[in-house]
């Protein structure tokens, strides 16, 4: 005799296929991370990169939408895909709006994120910095080659206060007035004194860091005191590079590759039937290729001067390619965003993990570059 079940069967939590249940995470949070991906500090100084739209709070973030250019067909499919956050590669407000209406296309990108209650956020030259970002994804579409910055990046906060340390000795004569009239200075820092013997003589050594416009200041305070001011060294404070974060990025290839290689190499990196290409003065396209210079985006002013077998870049002036071209230098022009939009995929699986899955990130399925091969 079968005995009736006490309870029913155990059921499966969730059936197969079925993604996993992700945790949300508080907007803040969410920028703080994305900041620690590649910090804002990194972008140029004419950028506008960090968090651009911000929805009332509290706002919470379950899926994190990437682009590499946020217009309004980009921002329907956002909506349609109830993102949360939306992470424009390209800064959708660069230039101040002076009002948010209905009347220009990104004011409408305002008014639908806000309606919405999605945010929007840009790192754009950040992610051109990093040395997880757009630039050595670009370069990997060369073949195997090691890269530099063609112009590297300094350390954010160092030094921390000042542009100019300022030292010199005075006399237990002379130092408490000249000390009293220096703490007077507006924009001096870390001012301290050590004892020192100069000529056999106990003086004291001063030094402090100052901005400067201090700077003016304290020197023409010295210069009052014919003892101090022949002791006085001034020194330019300069901020570290990083070797490895910075604009452009200069490729040496592991072994020399024709030009017609590198061609057919960088249009299957990017996935595009067709590139514009200008042969360097007597070059040809069996000519090797050893050192190429490359910049994501625009990159005549950041490639310019640069001496290098080959120039990669999405865009570059058509005087700017005559002067390469004079040089003997080569270039490869792909159009603007085909050299960035690639990195969106290589990008969604780093801030997976950077996230620890916390919330999904998705990319764009209507995000393209606006220009086509007729």
């Amino acid at each position: 005799m079968r005995l009736p079940l006490l309870r029913p069967p155990l059921h499966r939590v969730r059936a197969l296929g079925r993604p996993s249940v992700r945790a949300l995470m508080n907007l803040r949070e969410l920028i703080s991370a994305l900041n620690d991906f590649a910090s804002p500090s990194l972008a140029e100084s004419w950028d506008n990169v960090g968090l651009l739209v911000e929805p009332s709070p509290p706002h919470t973030v379950n899926t994190l939408f990437l682009t590499n250019d946020l217009t309004e067909e980009v921002m329907e499919e956002a909506v349609q895909k109830k993102a949360d956050l939306v992470l424009s590669y390209h800064p959708p407000i660069f230039t101040p709006l002076k009002r948010v209406t209905w009347k220009t296309w990104k004011e409408r990108l305002v008014v639908r994120a806000l309606e919405n209650r999605i945010g929007i956020y840009s790192p754009h030259t950040a992610y051109d910095a990093v040395p997880h970002g757009v630039n050595n994804w670009l370069a990997k579409g060369l073949g195997a080659c090691t890269s530099v910055p063609l112009h590297p990046s300094t350390a954010p906060s160092s030094p921390s206060e000042g542009t100019h340390r300022v030292e010199f000795c005075a006399d237990a004569e002379h130092l408490d007035a000249v000390l009293s009239k220096i703490k007077g200075i507006p924009e001096i820092s870390c001012l301290t004194t050590l004892p020192a013997r100069v000529e056999g003589e106990e003086q004291t050594r001063v030094s402090l860091m100052c901005s400067q416009k201090a700077l003016l200041e304290v020197l023409a305070l010295l210069s009052q005191n014919s003892l101090l001011y022949p002791k006085t060294e001034i020194l330019l404070l300069q901020k570290p590079l990083l070797p490895h974060s910075g604009m452009g990025r200069l490729c040496t290839l592991s072994e020399p590759v024709s030009l017609s290689d590198i061609i057919e190499r960088v249009k299957g990196h990017l996935q595009l039937p067709h590139v514009r290409v200008a042969v360097g003065a007597g070059r040809t396209l069996e000519s090797p290729v050893k050192m190429a210079a490359l910049c994501a985006g625009s990159g005549s002013s950041v490639l310019k001067g640069t001496e290098a077998d080959l120039y990669l870049t999405g865009e570059m002036s058509h005087h700017d390619v005559l002067d390469a071209v004079a040089n003997g230098i080569s270039v490869i022009l792909c159009e603007h965003s085909n050299t960035e939009r690639g990195f969106l995929s290589e990008l969604r699986d780093a801030l997976a993990i950077h996230l620890q899955n916390k919330i999904n990130v998705i990319v764009s399925e209507k995000d393209r570059d606006p220009l086509q091969v007729a």
